[in-house]
Formats: C-alpha cells, sequence, structure tokens
C-alpha cells in the first residue's frame, strides 16, 4: 500500500485501503440478488484489479454465459481467454471439474470413460448436494495455485456467482460436503477446499444490490447469513443502477414523473443502508448505455466517486485493520 501524503483526501484514503484489502484476496465472490448487476459489477472489479497488477480471472458459471459479450472477446467454451493486459475470463462447467477427481484418481482411460458415461455417475453429478458449489470454489484454488501449466498464471480469481441465497451457500459447501462425505476423493477435495474458502484473508466478498426494497432487504439478510454462518463479512456493497436527480422546477410528463419516482425509491434506500450497513459502499450511476465494453470501462472511471465510507470504517483503517 502506497504512504498517505498530506494532500491525499480522505476518499483517497479510503479507496487505497479498500483497493488492497480486495487486493490481497486470491478469491472474490460477487454475489447478490439476481437481476442487480453482478456480472457487470464483476467486470468492473476486474478490470481495477488488473490494472493494478494484479493477475485477474473473471470466472463465469451461468450457462448463459454473457461475460464474453460485454468485454468484446470470443466465447470461452470452457478455456482462458484473454480480455486485456492482465485480465482473463473462463466460463465453467461445474461437472468437468468432478470430473477431473475422477481422472485423478482412476489411471485406465477406458475406466475413466466407463465411470463417466455411468447414469449413476451422471445422477450423482447433477443432484448431489453441495457437489455443484465445490467443484466451482475448488476449480479457483487450482487456479491461483497453478495447477494448470498451459494457462496464465492468476493471481485472484473473481467469481460472478449465483443469486444471493446461492452464494451463501457456495462458500459453506465445501466443509458440508466434507462433513457429510467423510472419506474418499471428494473428502480430500472438499477438506482442502473448505480450508481456503473459509479463510478470511483469502477469500472475499462483494454484494450487489439495487436501491430498490427486495434487493437491499436481501443484501442485508446476506450479510447477517455470512457474519452468523461463516468467517466471512463483506469487503464491498456495490448499489448498482442507481438514477440521477431529477431535474427541479419544470413541469414533466410521465417519464420524468416516472424517472422522479424511481429516484425518490433510490434514496429511501440509501437512506435505509446508511442506517443498516456498516463498512465500505460504492454508488455506480445508471448510465443511458448499451451493456458492453464502453459500458464496463464508464463505470470503472467512476468507480472511485462513488465510494462511501462510514465512521467504522475509517475507524479500522486508523487501527490497521
Amino acid at each position: 500500500m502506497a504512504v498517505q501524503t498530506s494532500e491525499d483526501t480522505p476518499r483517497d484514503a479510503a479507496l487505497e485501503h479498500l483497493d488492497a484489502d480486495l487486493g490481497s484476496r486470491r478469491l472474490i465472490v460477487v454475489t447478490g440478488k439476481g437481476g442487480v448487476g453482478k456480472t457487470l459489477v464483476a467486470a468492473v472489479l476486474g478490470r481495477r484489479l488488473a490494472a493494478a497488477g494484479r493477475r485477474t480471472l473473471l470466472l463465469e458459471v451461468d450457462r448463459r454465459e454473457n461475460l464474453h459479450q460485454l468485454l468484446a472477446v470470443p466465447p470461452s467454451g470452457g478455456e482462458v481467454v484473454a480480455v486485456e493486459e492482465g485480465l482473463y475470463l473462463q466460463h465453467l462447467k461445474p461437472s468437468r471439474v468432478v470430473d477431473w477427481v475422477v481422472e485423478k484418481k482412476i489411471k485406465l482411460r477406458p475406466l475413466i470413460k466407463r465411470v463417466q458415461n455411468s447414469p449413476v455417475y451422471q445422477r450423482f453429478v447433477e443432484g448431489a448436494p453441495g457437489l455443484t458449489e465445490l467443484a466451482i470454489v475448488g476449480h479457483a484454488l487450482r487456479m491461483v495455485r497453478g495447477d494448470f501449466p498451459k494457462t496464465p498464471k492468476i493471481d485472484t480469481v473473481i467469481l460472478d456467482a449465483p443469486a444471493t441465497g446461492h452464494g451463501l451457500s457456495l462458500l459453506r459447501a465445501p466443509q458440508l460436503v466434507a462433513e457429510a462425505i467423510g472419506s474418499g476423493p471428494f473428502f480430500d477435495l472438499a477438506q482442502e477446499v473448505a480450508v481456503f474458502v473459509e479463510n478470511p484473508t483469502e477469500t472475499g466478498v462483494v454484494i450487489v444490490t439495487l436501491a430498490e426494497e427486495m434487493p437491499v432487504q436481501e443484501a442485508i439478510e446476506l450479510r447477517q447469513g455470512l457474519e452468523e454462518q461463516s468467517a466471512h463479512r463483506p469487503q464491498l456493497l456495490v448499489v448498482n443502477g442507481l438514477y440521477p436527480p431529477a431535474p427541479e422546477g419544470r413541469a414533466g410528463g410521465e417519464l420524468e414523473d416516472l424517472w422522479r419516482h424511481r429516484r425518490k425509491i433510490n434514496e429511501r434506500e440509501l437512506e435505509r443502508l446508511e442506517a443498516n450497513w456498516s463498512g465500505a459502499r460504492v454508488h455506480l450511476p445508471l448510465l443511458a448505455m448499451d451493456e458492453g465494453r464502453q459500458l464496463v470501462q464508464a463505470l470503472s472511471e467512476v468507480f472511485a466517486d462513488g465510494l462511501e465510507m462510514d465512521g467504522s470504517e475509517h475507524q479500522a483503517m486508523e487501527d490497521g485493520r
């Protein structure tokens, strides 16, 4: 971290603290209610870490595979795709990670194929509780550990995680799988991954929300769940898609009335977050741009201006935590 000078503003110091906090993680889980813009925020964070010299992989597990369209690069198809200097993306099929465990333990290729083509095995992969989540985090661990010699060295994986409830399940799954299985290759993997994901210095959490009632409520409940059921507290809350203040002093039509109404909802929910959320928050504006690389670039440029930190976070900075 750079040494703070007398010319630095409190916002500069807060931003430096946040960047150092996120940049020290090997896995960052980006989660929140569906439809709040998790993928967009993950891309913005990825660009920010890469620009700071952190070799970053954006890991996507959604079947729709949207990241490549957002960043204007070819589809991943399971491969690691370069986006720009220091930034990569990959679309992951969790079943492939489960296949890797089988291949590692069974050396005879004909037998591997027989196992993987078995209906029992396929039902196990699709239906075993926690196995998909274990596979996702296990892959992230292997990436930052450098287990793939033909892929670029990765410092941080940013996981564009499933929606809110699944985000918490993803963090808890490795330990639950280890406890349920008790022995064998998947038990070994689960134990290893559990140590990684439960270490708050290795794995961080970023929650994304809109300033609307239901997303904000889910964000608050997710924070509570993290603190009650794991060793984690979120490193950052991103409030995405904020309406700008509506023009004053003129009669508006239906669109301006709607604008004022949405802004009023935003302001009400921002007040609720102010009262119920401690820690770093970034407010990102709703921009009149199509989704794509230009939008990611524009939000990256205003990211620092949107940073909000409460008194407890400033005190943590002063205490060196």
